[in-house]
């Protein structure tokens, strides 16, 4: 399992990603599940926020970690488990769930499984 969904050390300059400018974007469909993997792709990347599309194959998952800011999850396609401060929660397709900064979270699909991760830096 990858760990370093919150590793990154961000700049101040904006990124986001060209295809989305002025764009209709069906993100469920923008980043394919890949065999025994999880794939990412950032889509907005500020110094205080960073939106990026993930996709798991089934059983993939990101080990507990936390971060000293808010995480939220919106499920495009899928089923997953999320453990927050170790209560399991169990989300699927529009569903979603805000993991408290501080708080240890973990990331495991049950299915193959799509989300949006919005960070929020204060």
């Amino acid at each position: 399992m990858a760990d370093s969904c919150h590793q990154k050390t961000h700049a101040a300059a904006q990124t986001v990603d060209a295809e989305l400018l002025g764009t209709v974007v069906p993100l469920s469909a923008a980043l394919a599940c890949q065999k025994n993997l999880i794939v990412s792709r950032t889509l907005i990347e500020t110094a205080g926020r960073t939106v990026t599309l993930f996709a798991f194959d089934a059983g993939q998952g990101l080990s507990e970690h936390s971060a000293p800011f808010h995480a939220m999850v919106q499920v495009l396609d899928g089923t997953a488990e999320i453990r927050i401060g170790g209560q399991p929660h169990t989300v699927a397709a529009g569903c979603a769930i805000v993991m408290p900064a501080g708080v240890p979270h973990a990331v495991r699909a049950l299915s193959q499984f799509k989300m949006l991760l919005t960070l929020a830096r204060a």
